[in-house]
């Protein structure tokens, strides 16, 4: 049997012999053995906090964004390795395509983030906020990498999209990772470490593994830390009570296993698109993964006069799901984890035959093929009916976390929306209608208990990744009973491992800090055009003062005739009265082209084309006979990736643009964005 391997402070240690077996799920043979036994877990947080934190820290987000893709390339060019290992966990090939590429995927979507973070080691957050009428006193918010290790407590359903959608953000944001995969399946999250070491891709400390038994490591977390967690409440509830993690005030992220559903709409009746849908989504949750999912259907809620219909259609779907080794060819569902998991999902299934009946499937009596029933970890899809979904707790309290789901009625959309709600907080949900009435009424009332709602309808099939995909741009997580946490959510999810903090003073010194200049702060004036200069060659706070023009109704006139803009307030003298304006009023985006025509240097140079207009204000009213003149200033600078080796070295510069008239007032604010070409084309 393989022993193994744990890797902490740099090295691999392998499992003891006398560590706990795991075994093969489909043969019920023992392949691996799991052990921490010598690991010390202070060591290694230590160890994560100095080797591997302070080399995140001081990379910026490009630099680790970049650093994801080439672990994700890396990882995908080695994925037949980890589906012919996956297949011991009991998982199909469509099963484990979800857990292995589903979170290689993660991080490809987390390097793609980057572009949405400076190329700093830290995040400016948010907009300037005065704090002072002269201007000269202001606020921000910076957000850091917190200097701590985040430790990843993962389940055993997902063993390798467990830990990669979870590492992908902490190291994007700058912190190490700690990962602790169940150990039933953890012989698949330690093949997938082993090569992440093997590539030298991430810093030394960045991450480290442990397969065993990992009780007692709460102990040394401190308030730098972050811990997540993904499993059963209980557990949850339990590790989030450790006292010393209550008293570092250690951010602690629970996503624990929900009582999802799944609502058909009173307009989906046979024969519509999206009754098929809803059988077809419905069958889907069962079997993959053999239900071991933290979001698959629970509770299925159908209009009352439907539900024999729905039962029918149901039995006649899931009748078509071959149980057996994946191996063997026409085989759509395998086995579940493990004989533990077996034997406690038969356990939550009798509490709910108290109020419940099996309506198809059978505990004992079921065919699997290509493997033994006796050895393997085999159970065939139930489905349960519940006539009195109002009248039985044990249907919005009991989940067996395997292929079983509860078929209930309900008479009309508030008794829909309060049997979702009553599973105390889900990680998610779906509404399977093509009427949008239905669907907002719905949405609306139930989000307050859900993480994510799904509305699937004829428009979106074809193209929805379905009920149970948590996707890394969106949050994962879920009130109450689902752990009231958040994890991947984009740009979100990466700020669960940076420290905000609130930052005062003049815009010169916030613009030192955030190398955003900050209007107000100093600036530098030489007399070199800026558009004159490389990407390189600008500084943030660079400035060019224009000369002045005067507007004319000539101006007005034309404008409006090249534009087909002839709004009254621009061309009608004769109806301004009980308006804003005294006479017609100059267009707000010829005041901004007349400010381009000012600052723009009209030779050929390293400025290749205007990118694009960021936000713009216009302040007040400008008239015939005004006189306008603008301050450009650098105000930040993003420098891009080149996709091929032959493109072109550039970056995007944002420059503000104020634009003033005659009396120094402002009467307009923009800021617009230039690609600029870099001095060095290597």
């Amino acid at each position: 049997m393989i022993l193994l391997q744990n890797y902490a402070e740099g090295k691999f240690y392998p499992s003891i012999p006398e560590g706990e077996v795991l075994f093969n799920a489909i043969t019920g043979e023992g392949i691996a053995v799991a052990s921490s036994k010598g690991l010390d877990f202070d060591a290694m947080m230590r160890y994560a906090r100095t080797k591997g934190g302070e080399k995140l820290r001081k990379m910026t987000f490009h630099e680790r964004g970049k650093m994801l893709r080439a672990l994700a390339l890396h990882l995908l060019g080695k994925k037949e390795e980890f589906y012919a290992i996956s297949a011991w966990t009991g998982a199909t090939r469509a099963d484990s395509w979800i857990d292995i590429e589903g979170g290689i995927g993660n991080l490809f979507a987390n390097a793609s983030l980057r572009r949405q973070f400076p190329d700093l080691p830290y995040y400016i957050d948010g907009e300037t906020i005065p704090l002072s009428k002269g201007g000269t006193f202001n606020g921000h918010h910076i957000m850091v990498p917190k200097e701590g290790v985040a430790i990843h407590i993962n389940a055993y359903n997902f063993p390798i999209w467990g830990m990669l959608e979870k590492i992908a953000v902490n190291l994007l944001a700058g912190m190490p990772a700690i990962v602790k995969p169940a150990t039933v399946t953890s012989f698949l999250t330690e093949a997938v470490v082993r090569e992440i070491i093997a590539s030298q891709i991430l810093p030394e400390g960045a991450l480290q593994l442990i397969c065993g038994s990992a009780r007692g490591i709460l102990d040394y977390v401190t308030a730098s830390d972050v811990v997540t967690f993904t499993g059963s409440a209980s557990t949850g509830i339990m590790l989030k009570s450790n006292p010393n993690l209550i008293a570092n005030a250690t951010p602690f992220n629970m996503e624990a296993d929900s009582l999802n559903s799944s609502i058909l709409g009173a307009d989906a009746i046979p024969g519509t698109p999206e009754f098929d849908l809803f059988i077809k989504e419905i069958r889907k949750e069962m079997t993959v993964k053999c239900g071991q999912k933290c979001t698959a259907i629970r509770r299925i809620m159908v209009p009352e006069n439907l539900l024999e219909a729905v039962q029918d259609a149901l039995r006649k779907e899931l009748a078509k799901t071959v149980i057996g080794n994946p191996a063997v060819e026409g085989v759509r569902m395998g086995a579940l984890a493990g004989k533990t998991q077996v034997q406690e999902v038969r356990e939550q299934v009798e509490k709910l035959l108290k109020t419940s009946t099996l309506v198809y499937g059978n505990l004992e009596h079921f065919e699997v093929v290509g493997a033994s029933k006796e050895k393997g970890s085999f159970l065939s899809p139930l489905l349960l009916r519940n006539e009195r979904p109002f009248d039985s707790d044990e249907i919005h309290n009991v989940e067996a976390f395997g292929p079983v789901a509860t078929l209930m009625p309900y008479k009309n959309m508030e008794d829909a929306i309060t049997l979702a709600k009553m599973g105390k907080g889900s990680l998610c949900c779906s509404i399977v209608t093509h009427n949008p009435e239905i669907a907002n009424t719905f949405v609306i009332a139930a989000a307050s208990m859900h993480g994510r709602i799904l509305v699937l309808d004829r428009d979106c099939a074809k193209e929805s990744t379905g009920h149970g995909s948590p996707l890394p741009l969106l949050v994962h997580g879920g009130p109450g009973r689902s752990g009231g946490g958040e994890e991947m959510g984009g740009k979100r999810g990466v700020m669960h491992y940076l420290q905000r903090t609130a930052i005062q003073g003049s815009p010169t010194m916030l613009t030192r800090i955030t190398n955003v200049y900050q209007q107000g702060g100093k600036t530098t004036e030489s007399d070199i055009h800026p558009f004159r200069k490389h990407f390189e060659e600008l500084k943030i706070g660079d400035t060019l003062i224009t000369h002045k023009r005067t507007v004319t109704e000539t101006d007005i006139v034309n404008f409006a005739n090249v534009s087909w803009d002839h709004f009254y307030a621009h061309t009608d003298h004769t109806s301004l009265e009980g308006t804003l304006f005294e006479k017609p009023v100059a267009h707000g985006y010829f005041i901004l082209s007349a400010a381009a025509g000012l600052f723009v240097d009209a030779k050929k140079g390293p400025v290749l084309l205007n990118y694009g207009l960021e936000e713009c204000r216009f302040l007040k009213p400008i008239y015939a006979g005004a006189t306008i003149g603008v301050k450009l200033t650098c105000k930040e600078k993003i420098k891009q990736d080149k996709r091929e080796a032959t493109d072109l070295a550039k970056g995007i510069v944002k420059w503000l643009v104020e634009v003033t008239d005659e009396t120094g007032e402002l009467v307009a604010l923009a800021t617009i964005l230039t690609m600029v070409k870099m001095l060095n084309q290597e």
